[in-house]
């Protein structure tokens, strides 16, 4: 989604907008459509928006000449108005500038009341209400700039993130946040000081960190960083910056580069063996899982539960209907999975007893956190967050926590983060078995764990195989995926990497499926892309092969070396390496994932910035 970067420096410290638009650029992986900065100079704004790439605005941002000690920038993903110069962010009213994360459900009241007032508006966003909200509480009430913005705060229903700056007082930039991230950077030896919507972005100047909270104002000078809340009791800002403490990133600039690797979606699924190893570090040695690996409470909690509902939106729904396999077959308790963005807007049956499990990359999934608090509401207080960002807002609205060690995910379409997680997803399982007294094997399936990474970097090294394969699909239009049991989110993990970045339409089916309906489509012109391991479905799964065959089908299959499936005339056949029992998704969905990447190659797609699409969708 959007993206907010806002710096302070010293008058005699370096010009701002090169880090603007690092940070801008750092950004891009959330997704846009336009971008834009503003900076004071002259005792005026001066302000560049365009719609495009980073590239774009920083090409004219070096022809205008911009420079200042003080300025926001911003990329913007199109929800009111569409991708224009006009509706770019930062937007202007007065004295006043203003960039914008979130949605805000009342604008139309907001606007109507402004309009009234004689404040004209210039857009279609409902970031214009804010700025000219903002601007009402400094001009006609004289509030100072921290007050007018918390004035205007107290006004709007919704979610946000903004940073503001006021052209009469080029000293401090005023930001706030309400159910959309944003993080300080805290400037090292006097170098000034930043915000943006994550540390990626500050990367380059700090890596002393502050994570708002809900409700925090902050004022950001060039030497100093305050920030206020309000009390429960007066109703007015009073100073909380003891209660917010600098933490120091673990990311390095390094880890955010694309190095040697033609896209980051490259990249991300050869990181995939170093992120398990990370994330499997903490049962590094361990003959059977301690349930503290989900914090310290875990244990009782885990051992009273009656079943378990995992809330999740995407890659990540995969993921948990995977576990939903392992939960019922191996701790042999009831799992549900749930859309998070239906979860809430339906009659469920609450069931104290339950565990929440929460699934989400970023911690930020708007539709993630809202159902969340929808469960809590019902009084299912018994939560788990399953995250890659240690300071996410998902991770601190859930009791008991698991924080997958994927590093910095930059590709839209969903990689590492998807394995890591199913990894997370079998060390519950594994704890819960145990909480059940469940006769399991521990010490081997922890040593299948373990080996994981091995397997993986073996599947890995069928690259060029797959690419070739991946040039048959250039030309498709659409493409069926099948899978039977527990390698049914596998297809429709794969159809869903396919579809985002190539654009081709995909479908996935349990192939069992196949007669009743999907087989209607199959024909010369359709590919069909087949998950087959050698498990208990496999002979069932060859009869399905054999329907798509003869309709003259052509297939595409992922098999276990001994899965004894015959290539024909129609029957494309690449072997993995080994077969891995109840891990085998994790193994399955690699070749998935090279094949959706190398297929978006061929057809010339942007890999890593898919139309249409965000990575962190933090609004609803």
């Amino acid at each position: 989604m959007c993206g907010i970067v806002a710096a302070i420096c010293n008058k005699n410290n370096a010009n701002v907008v090169p880090i603007l638009l690092e940070g801008l650029k750092k950004l891009e992986y959330r997704g846009y459509d336009s971008a834009g900065i503003a900076v004071i100079a002259n005792d005026d704004f001066s302000r560049i928006r365009s719609v495009g790439r980073v590239a774009k605005l920083e090409k004219q941002c070096q022809e205008q000449n911009l420079t200042s000690q003080i300025g926001i920038a911003h990329t913007r993903w199109a929800t009111h108005g569409i991708p224009s110069e006009n509706n770019a962010h930062p937007h202007i009213s007065e004295n006043i500038c203003v960039v914008h994360n979130g949605i805000i459900e009342n604008y139309e009241q907001i606007r109507q009341n402004l309009q009234n007032a004689g404040y004209v508006f210039q857009s279609e966003t409902d970031t214009e209400c804010i700025a000219h909200l903002i601007s009402f509480y400094r001009q006609q009430k004289n509030l100072a700039l921290l007050d007018a913005v918390f004035a205007t705060c107290q006004d709007l229903i919704g979610a946000f993130a903004i940073a503001v700056i006021d052209k009469n007082f080029p000293e401090e930039i005023i930001v706030a946040r309400q159910n959309s991230p944003l993080i300080l950077g805290c400037g090292n030896d006097n170098e000034g000081n930043f915000a943006a919507s994550d540390a990626s972005a500050l990367l380059q100047k700090t890596n002393k960190m502050i994570y708002l909270e809900n409700g925090d104002i902050a004022s950001l000078t060039a030497n100093n960083i305050e920030i206020f809340a309000q009390n429960i009791n007066s109703k007015l800002l009073e100073n909380i910056s003891h209660l917010r403490q600098i933490k120091i990133s673990e990311l390095s600039p390094a880890a955010v580069e694309l190095g040697n690797f033609r896209h980051f979606m490259q990249k991300e699924i050869f990181e995939q063996p170093d992120a398990l190893v990370n994330t499997l570090e903490i049962i590094s040695g361990c003959q059977n899982v301690q349930p503290q690996i989900f914090g310290v409470n875990a244990k009782n909690i885990l051992q009273n539960i009656s079943k378990v509902l995992i809330l999740a939106c995407g890659t990540s729904a995969h993921a948990g209907l995977v576990a939903r396999y392992w939960i019922e077959s191996i701790a042999q308790i009831p799992c549900q999975v749930e859309i998070a963005s239906e979860y809430r807007y339906r009659h469920s049956i609450a069931d104290e007893n339950q565990l929440i499990v929460a699934i989400s990359q970023s911690g930020e999934t708007a539709d993630t956190l809202a159902a969340i608090k929808h469960a809590k509401s019902l009084g299912q207080h018994k939560t788990l967050a399953i995250c890659n960002v240690a300071e996410s807002a998902i991770i601190r609205e859930c009791e008991l926590k698991f924080l997958t060690r994927a590093g910095p995910e930059i590709g839209v379409a969903s990689t590492k983060a998807f394995t890591t997680q199913l990894v997370a997803l079998f060390l519950l399982t594994l704890v819960l078995a145990a909480a059940k007294n469940k006769n399991i094997n521990f010490p081997k399936l922890l040593n299948d764990l373990r080996h994981l990474p091995v397997a993986i970097n073996k599947v890995l090294g069928l690259e060029t195989q797959i690419a070739e394969w991946a040039n048959q699909f250039a030309n498709k239009n659409n493409a069926l995926f099948l899978g039977r049991g527990l390698h049914y989110p596998i297809a429709l993990e794969g159809a869903l990497k396919l579809k985002e970045i190539s654009y081709i339409h995909a479908e996935a089916y349990p192939a069992g499926e196949l007669k009743h309906g999907p087989l209607a489509l199959v024909d010369a012109n359709m590919p069909v892309v087949v998950v087959a391991p050698n498990d208990e479905l496999l002979d069932k799964l060859k009869a399905n092969l054999k329907e798509v065959e003869a309709r003259g089908g052509e297939l595409y299959v992922f098999a276990d070396a001994n899965a004894d499936v015959k290539v024909s005339k129609n029957l494309h056949l690449i072997q993995l390496p080994e077969h891995y029992g109840e891990l085998s998704p994790i193994l399955h969905v690699i070749p998935l994932q090279l094949l959706a990447y190398y297929a978006a190659l061929a057809k010339g797609t942007d890999v890593d910035k898919p139309r249409n699409l965000a990575k962190s969708v933090t609004v609803e």
